[in-house]
């Protein structure tokens, strides 16, 4: 059995994240101003092994989600759904762990989290998140920041490379 099918037939809930190294989740008002190109192209190969994106509704509205690949799912309280140009979008109003669970049941077991930090600490704090996927890059100097080493300490276990200045941590429990 190939290490591809097995990581999509594993129940898995990812946690993707890319931060500035000082702990910046966005720059002039979305992720792409701290990304880097490595950062890029391995975010976008996991993204394929997804059932499933869940992301907030602040999210849908600054990022680029109008093509995703798999079926992206919008938390929100509000009833327009910012991705309506996106055949694949779903827009529920549920809290983080409900929309966990039906987009589980809903899509499958391989579930990405690409949301904002209050999304995030929710689901980490329920001990939802399987495993965490951080790039840290060189930029500095943005908005949102969040304390990197404790989002670290819930996720003891850790491989770490660096790509072209981008330092790649995959972490799980």
């Amino acid at each position: 059995m190939s290490e591809k099918f097995n990581t999509l037939t594993r129940m898995a809930v990812t946690l993707t994240l890319v931060v500035g190294s000082d702990g910046s989740t966005s720059k002039n008002g979305n992720s792409a101003g701290v990304s880097s190109n490595a950062d890029r192209s391995e975010f976008l190969a996991r993204r394929r092994l997804a059932d499933c994106i869940i992301i907030g509704g602040a999210t849908a509205r600054v990022e680029p989600y109008h093509r995703t690949p798999v079926p992206v799912v919008v938390i929100s309280r509000s009833l327009i759904n910012p991705l309506a140009d996106n055949r694949l979008a779903h827009c529920w109003n549920l809290p983080p762990e409900k929309a966990l669970d039906r987009a589980i049941v809903t899509f499958g077991p391989n579930i990405h989290i690409e949301a904002g930090i209050s999304i995030v600490r929710d689901l980490i704090n329920a001990q939802r998140i399987d495993n965490l996927e951080l790039s840290i890059t060189e930029v500095t100097g943005g908005e949102h920041l969040i304390d990197i080493e404790a989002l670290l300490e819930n996720f003891p276990q850790r491989i770490e490379k660096t790509v072209q200045g981008t330092r790649f941590i995959s972490a799980t429990h």
